[in-house]
């Protein structure tokens, strides 16, 4: 059970969340739109002769390739350096890239470009995350992680309808593409939002001006038993090696790679799947494909809070990626009527995230120090390998047999990451309840 939460600890930790969450949540945002908002380019770059579905599911796959690479050294600079600068360096990198994206004039530049911008902004999540444990303790983060993952859905719901909407107003302005200003125009503010990082957030507590030292002490008294707690049950991880070398470590790789195939195969094809099956105007594509994604900001918080105040996790992610799994694969029937295929997938991207925003719960319980930068970068670079699987998967299923296949096999990947999460991590006789496999 989680421990109870006094009357002071909720004031402070609501003073931290307002003060932290809120600026994280929209660096997010706007991380995600970036990362993503290919899929609405997509609709516009099939003018271009060069331009194939081929090519967008390869282009889309191979940003994680970039980020698979740099993830794990970028952490462990950020622990390293702090989370201010480092935060910072990312944001203006990926938004310059992202903006580099405009010039794209070949299949070649585009893979480029896009294994480019996956450099950038590789150690933007998991350093968030590793930042987060500086400030939560456990019976805290899944609630707050959820509230901060809370922008991917946010994202669908403001990135769908702006990118639709500048790809309906731009084609030919100044003599450039829609494609090329939708790339342009939402790289813009994640470069000066990057620039304003430093002098916005503080690296730890003890940095932090804006709390008291009574609130000081009390934040770093609750990280030390924290850490106090997790030595008492056996998880001592404070090395790199020690990340690389555990079994749990590696167990939630193999479980967050299969939330990361729902998650991006969704995010990539979505605009696609609605303009199939819905409408064929850029701009209304936005607006439907916000539904599944606001139906998802709310889910994943009401499962996130009802975990944290459980403090249950393995049942609440592997029941919410059954969920999505059977969600996927029934939203492939032939014959349903769209609305009904919309309001599948709006469930199926609920379950996703819900399994996603409680799953960090589980790596930030057993890792400290050194091993938690690495750790949680490694655990996120192996699960995104999965943003680089989904796209071409999907891509070959719906090519070779048909979307039906492709939405299968997205809710089998789920089913195992549930399957995994459900007998991978059952708790053994004698084990604290505030373990790992919890």
């Amino acid at each position: 059970m989680p421990a109870s939460t006094s009357p002071h600890e909720a004031a402070v930790y609501r003073k931290v969340t307002w003060r932290l969450i809120p600026l994280l949540f929209i660096c997010y945002i706007l991380a995600y739109i970036d990362r993503v908002n290919v899929g609405f380019a997509k609709l516009s770059l099939q003018a271009e002769p060069w331009f194939s579905d081929a090519v967008f599911a390869t282009g889309a796959g191979i940003f994680f390739l970039g980020y698979f690479f740099f993830e794990v050294p970028g952490n462990i600079i950020l622990h390293k350096v702090g989370a201010r600068l480092w935060i910072a360096r990312i944001m203006i990198g990926w938004g310059i890239m992202s903006a580099l994206m405009a010039v794209s004039s070949s299949a070649t530049s585009f893979y480029t470009l896009r294994f480019l911008l996956g450099v950038a902004e590789a150690g933007f999540f998991p350093g968030i995350i590793l930042y987060l444990t500086y400030w939560y303790p456990r019976h805290h983060r899944a609630r707050i992680v959820a509230l901060f993952m809370t922008a991917i859905a946010v994202s669908g719901v403001i990135g769908g309808p702006l990118s639709g909407w500048l790809l309906s107003i731009s084609e030919g302005w100044h003599g450039l593409a829609a494609w090329q200003w939708l790339f342009i125009l939402e790289a813009i503010p994640t470069v000066l939002l990057g620039a304003a990082v430093p002098f916005l957030l503080a690296d730890r507590p003890a940095q932090a001006r804006w709390l008291t030292e009574a609130e000081k002490a009390f934040l770093e008294g609750q990280m030390a038993q924290d850490e106090q707690a997790k030595a008492a049950e056996g998880h001592r991880a404070h090395r790199v090696r020690d990340a690389f070398l555990s079994r749990k470590v590696w167990l939630c790789c193999a479980i967050y790679f299969g939330a990361i195939v729902g998650l991006y195969g969704t995010s990539f094809w979505l605009p696609q799947i609605i303009k199939d099956k819905l409408t064929q105007v850029d701009w209304q594509v936005g607006l439907y494909s916000a539904i599944p994604w606001a139906c998802a900001a709310i889910g994943m918080v009401i499962v996130g809070r009802h975990s944290d105040r459980t403090g249950e996790r393995r049942w609440h992610i592997g029941l919410s990626a059954f969920t999505a799994a059977a969600a996927f694969a029934a939203s492939g029937i032939p014959g349903l009527h769209p609305y009904l295929v919309l309001a599948i997938l709006a469930v199926a991207i609920t379950g996703v995230m819900s399994t996603i925003s409680c799953f960090w719960a589980l790596p930030t319980s057993i890792l400290s120090g050194t091993a938690a930068a690495a750790g949680i970068a490694w655990i996120n670079s192996v699960g995104n390998l999965a943003g680089y699987l989904s796209p071409e998967m999907i891509g070959w299923l719906k090519t070779h047999y048909s979307l039906q296949a492709a939405l299968n096999g997205v809710g089998a990947a789920l089913a195992i990451a549930g399957f995994l999460v459900i007998f991978g991590t059952r708790p053994s006789e004698g084990r604290s309840q505030t373990d790992l496999a919890k």
